[in-house]
């Protein structure tokens, strides 16, 4: 009976201690008709167009142009970034077409994909062609030498490959949206960044130790829902607390079974 007094007790913390993790692995995105959804792509990185993770970014160009926009990934996350293109008129095209898209981090360094049509040929007629990129995911830290995602801005670059010059300048469309799978404490790291690697970060920290009371730097306006956490809390720390709550009543079950009923009635006292 005390035994599964202990079990029921251990099952309620457990239950308790989970929940928060389970609440914060599933974000909500943002619904894609947002009015605030931007309709235009930037040119560079410097004037990449900012966009949050889970609302859809739309914007005209034409073929041959490069369309950049910009967004932020925290440390846990696995962004995933899709790309769809509305191809210029059948009639307009000799032939088919490659479209490429590229995903870089906030030092400019262009991230591999884990898996995804990054680069994709659309046939002659056809009217759109889409695209997909999986990043790793993103650390919390890393060695200097590496080149694994960190926390900060992230930039996504759409273009055509290859296009013969009679077929620059068309008019096409652009669709992209960017999701994030938080993978928690699986991929949790001793250690985090002093702060993330957004555009002007630097300028402004040097700008902030010689005292000037101005700065003509821009931070990047955006940021996670919940800010940047990239420290030392993560799930992990709850499954360890149920790992050592798990490892207690096995003890105490243990114990239990094993002790016996205690001294037989027949031996006396003393003996």
């Amino acid at each position: 009976m005390r035994f599964g007094q202990v079990l029921s007790t251990a099952l309620l913390l457990l239950g308790v201690a989970a929940a928060p993790a389970v609440a914060d692995s599933s974000p909500s995105p943002s619904p894609s008709g947002d009015d605030s959804a931007p309709t235009r792509a930037g040119t560079s990185f410097r004037t990449a167009t900012e966009i949050e993770q889970g609302t859809q970014a739309t914007a005209s160009g034409s073929a041959g142009d490069y369309l950049y926009w910009s967004f932020p990934a925290d440390a846990g996350q696995r962004p995933t970034v899709k790309a769809t293109v509305k191809l210029p008129e059948a009639s307009t095209r000799g032939a088919a077409e490659t479209w490429q898209v590229d995903v870089y981090d906030g030092l400019r360094r262009r991230q591999a994909c884990q898996y995804g049509a990054q680069t994709r040929t659309a046939a002659q007629d056809a009217a759109t062609v889409e695209l997909s990129c999986t990043l790793r995911t993103v650390r919390a830290w890393s060695e200097t030498w590496a080149d694994d995602p960190l926390p900060g801005t992230y930039y996504i670059r759409l273009t055509a490959t290859g296009l013969p010059a009679a077929e620059l300048g068309l008019p096409v469309g652009a669709e992209v949206k960017v999701d994030s799978k938080d993978i928690g404490g699986s991929a949790a790291v001793d250690g985090s960044l002093g702060k993330p690697l957004v555009p002007g970060i630097a300028t402004s920290a040097k700008e902030s130790d010689s005292g000037s009371g101005s700065s003509k730097t821009a931070l990047s306006s955006i940021e996670p829902d919940d800010g940047w956490t990239s420290g030392w809390w993560s799930d992990r720390w709850v499954w360890t607390a149920i790992g050592g709550v798990l490892a207690a009543v096995a003890g105490i079950g243990g114990y239990t079974l094993t002790r016996g009923s205690g001294r037989p009635s027949r031996v006396p006292p003393g003996a």
